[in-house]
């Protein structure tokens, strides 16, 4: 495999684009504005930078491999595509069918979706054997697991294709199965959301949750922390999935991390989610 469509220019896409290319694939970034892109290629190299001062590789030669386009290429070379679009279903489904429509049929296409079903993904395309889901962590560059997720249609040849480019990437490929959230997700978002109403029931400060979390449990980052760096938005959506997909209550959204999405407090993204960043 050699030449890489990736599709989302923000942080979990660029940060794919980013390992891609220093892997010496031919990576082409899109992203429906210009404006995207230049954030996203800027990301990209404040974070080659900062890898090359600690003996990595130099930026420019990474971003070598590296171009952009506001559009799909109808590109019959490309060997796979990664959609890293929003986590919105009608959003990824519009990407999912118009890369199945530009791409050669011997072509993969992966989602990095966190906990929307492969399979149902999988039927905005013409090629389920051909789909997967390939889950980042986030930052995709220093993490190294990548969940790799199957659908019910999915080849063993996709599988095994799959696998093997992750491990090119430099990550670590765990195999998981087709439930809402996975295995990360299934995990981490419950945690997170408890820590949400023992903020909000005031069993302690946001403060007081994650350092008793980074202090007593060695979590490298307390879970409120945490939210805000995957974005408030995103971490409602996952849960809303798993409630619904899963049915049982204990998934239910906490209240308060729904009015923080309601008022435009997303995080890190936005200056303000339970704590507060600078610019």
């Amino acid at each position: 495999m050699q030449k890489v469509i990736v599709v989302g220019a923000g942080q979990m896409g660029g940060g794919i684009a980013q390992v891609c290319a220093a892997a010496d694939l031919d990576v082409t970034l899109v992203d429906v504005g210009e404006e995207h892109l230049e954030r996203g290629v800027a990301a990209i190299e404040k974070s080659l930078t900062r890898l090359a001062e600690k003996g990595g590789r130099a930026a420019d030669e990474v971003l070598a491999n590296l171009s952009t386009s506001t559009t799909i290429p109808d590109d019959p070379g490309a060997e796979m595509a990664i959609e890293a679009v929003i986590e919105d279903e009608t959003i990824k489904r519009a990407v999912l069918a118009e890369l199945d429509d530009k791409l050669a049929q011997s072509a993969i296409i992966a989602t990095n979706t966190s906990s929307i079903p492969i399979t149902r993904l999988s039927q905005a395309t013409h090629r389920p054997e051909q789909f997967i889901g390939m889950h980042f962590m986030n930052p995709v560059p220093m993490l190294p697991l990548v969940e790799v997720i199957r659908g019910l249609a999915t080849s063993d040849e996709t599988v095994a294709a799959t696998v093997e480019l992750t491990k090119r990437l430099g990550k670590t490929p765990v195999e998981a199965n087709d439930f809402p959230g996975f295995i990360g997700n299934r995990i981490l978002m419950p945690m997170i959301n408890e820590a949400i109403f023992a903020l909000m029931e005031g069993v302690g400060t946001a403060d007081a949750i994650d350092e008793v979390m980074t202090l007593g449990m060695r979590h490298p980052l307390g879970p409120l922390a945490l939210a805000d760096l995957i974005g408030l938005d995103t971490c409602l959506f996952v849960m809303e999935v798993m409630h619904k997909g899963l049915g049982d209550s204990k998934y239910r959204p906490c209240p308060l991390l729904r009015q923080y999405v309601e008022a435009g407090w997303l995080g890190r993204k936005t200056g303000r989610g339970f704590f507060e960043y600078g610019s």
